[in-house]
């Protein structure tokens, strides 16, 4: 059950960074309209019911990367709101010390990898390839009506 919660946000955290990683090479416009919402230190303290300083805290002691704004502001994503919540039931519901709370985390991150290479690619066929098919149809369809003008004919001799 301990391990299900903690592989869950973990798998999701991963999962959504791979979907960022493929969207890439899209428009930047509907990269930005794929951005999930942001939230500042004091949203995710409230919604995390934690003190702006244990965020801070964690930040640094886990070496999380947050986004800042030119003024030095943290804006923070959903997946580190995913994160911040794992390290949260680790340490206060588990009773995880921050050294094993890192263990932990980092054994579940070595056990949870996507294959980024081994991701099948869809296959385009080339137009030789193409055309060769569409021959191939059509001989087919010249055989099945070939197929069925013997069917006929064997039937009328019954």
């Amino acid at each position: 059950m301990m391990h299900q919660r903690i592989l869950f946000t973990l798998i999701h955290h991963l999962v959504i960074k791979h979907q960022r990683e493929r969207c890439l090479s899209l428009k930047k416009d509907t990269v930005m309209k794929m951005q999930k919402r942001t939230f500042r230190i004091g949203e995710l303290a409230k919604h995390l019911s934690l003190e702006r300083f244990v965020i801070r805290f964690w930040e640094k002691e886990f070496a999380l990367k947050t986004n800042r704004s030119h003024g030095g502001q943290r804006f923070y994503t959903e997946d580190d709101l995913c994160t911040f919540s794992c390290i949260k039931d680790l340490l206060y519901n588990r009773g995880y010390t921050i050294v094993g709370a890192k263990q932990q985390i980092k054994s579940l991150k070595n056990k949870i990898t996507l294959p980024q290479n081994n991701i099948p690619k869809k296959e385009v066929p080339t137009y030789q390839e193409i055309e060769e098919l569409k021959k191939e149809r059509a001989s087919l369809e010249k055989r099945v009506i070939i197929l069925q003008q013997q069917l006929i004919k064997l039937r009328e001799l019954l």
